[in-house]
């Protein structure tokens, strides 16, 4: 017997298959434990630049010995401003990619430094036709929304390999890519090489094609590689991927709820450094994070753990609407 149903008001649907890792409250005790964190504990930050910012924003800032203490309204406010919607441009505007609430992308990982040959089947390291190879079928592959240096170019000296390796990747790639500039001289060098694609600063500015990744060094510090090229990346209108490492049981507690709160708090003090260093800057929540295997002192990115933190990451990510990107087992 069929019958009406009217329209419900006020709920929610969830559609297909996944993961509900956390509660509303869970969601709030996570956020209460990094406002403590960061307020209590504090930031390690070894850049001049970034600390005088910090000072300038409203935090407590120990000089000498490089300590930040931030407190909760600096986290509100950069929250506020950081963009919750980034487009990541395309040389080719018809592949653009929109990082925005639970919509899902995928990307390959790295950064790689030994590959199997193709041809001759040898284990070999990486080289600069390696990174332009991946980056031709990262391209090709539709299944693909980013590209990403699969491998690095270890024929050329490491203060370098990163200029080499964008190198490589706007020249094999139409897509927005992802690339570790390795410090601050060589993060204006890729901008410059980008806003030459581009056609000019501006219009690299309007339709940024690189993203830069930073990695904080867990526990709890922020060193001269990567907020650096925060500050610079944001006043060039440069998204930046903050990716913290953590390994739980090493760098971080051993419980994984632990590790989501030193995570957190190393994330959030990068985003709010970029968003002193300007308001509305783009920036992605990002997570390489796992746990380390005490018995073999590995650290095994195929274990369940790191997809239950990758969850674990998207929803808090979700819980400050910014967007994010996250390793998978």
């Amino acid at each position: 017997m069929l019958v009406m149903r009217n329209l419900q008001a006020g709920t929610s649907s969830f559609k297909g298959i996944g993961l509900n890792m956390f509660t509303p409250d869970e969601l709030n005790t996570l956020h209460f434990a990094t406002l403590d964190v960061l307020r209590h504990t504090g930031i390690k930050v070894e850049s001049q630049s970034a600390l005088e910012l910090f000072a300038e924003g409203g935090a407590d800032v120990d000089f000498l010995a490089k300590l930040v203490k931030i407190p909760a309204y600096m986290l509100e406010d950069a929250v506020h401003t950081a963009p919750s919607t980034i487009r990541l441009a395309a040389r080719n505007p018809q592949k653009d990619f929109i990082v925005e609430g639970a919509r899902v992308g995928f990307v390959n990982f790295g950064e790689g430094v030994a590959i199997i040959d193709p041809v001759t089947r040898e284990y070999r390291r990486s080289n600069k036709q390696d990174v332009a190879d991946a980056a031709r079928l990262s391209d090709y592959l539709d299944e693909l929304d980013i590209s990403y240096r699969a491998v690095t170019a270890l024929d050329y000296d490491g203060k370098v390999q990163a200029l080499h390796n964008a190198e490589a990747l706007f020249n094999n790639t139409t897509k927005h890519f992802f690339i570790g500039s390795d410090g601050i001289a060589n993060c204006r060098k890729i901008i410059a090489m980008a806003a030459e694609v581009a056609g000019g600063m501006e219009e690299l500015r309007r339709r940024p094609i690189i993203s830069f990744n930073v990695c904080p060094t867990s526990p709890l510090k922020l060193v001269p590689d990567c907020t650096d090229v925060i500050i610079e990346s944001a006043r060039a209108g440069i998204p930046v991927n903050i990716i913290s490492m953590a390994l739980a049981g090493a760098t971080t507690p051993v419980t994984l709820a632990g590790t989501l709160v030193t995570h957190n708090a190393e994330v959030l003090s990068a985003v709010i450094l970029s968003q002193l260093a300007q308001k509305g800057a783009p920036v992605l929540y990002g997570s390489s994070t796992t746990l380390m295997d005490l018995r073999y002192s590995t650290t095994p990115v195929g274990a369940p753990e790191l997809g239950m933190i990758s969850a674990g990451v998207a929803k808090l990510a979700r819980y400050y609407m910014l967007p994010s990107f996250v390793a998978g087992g």
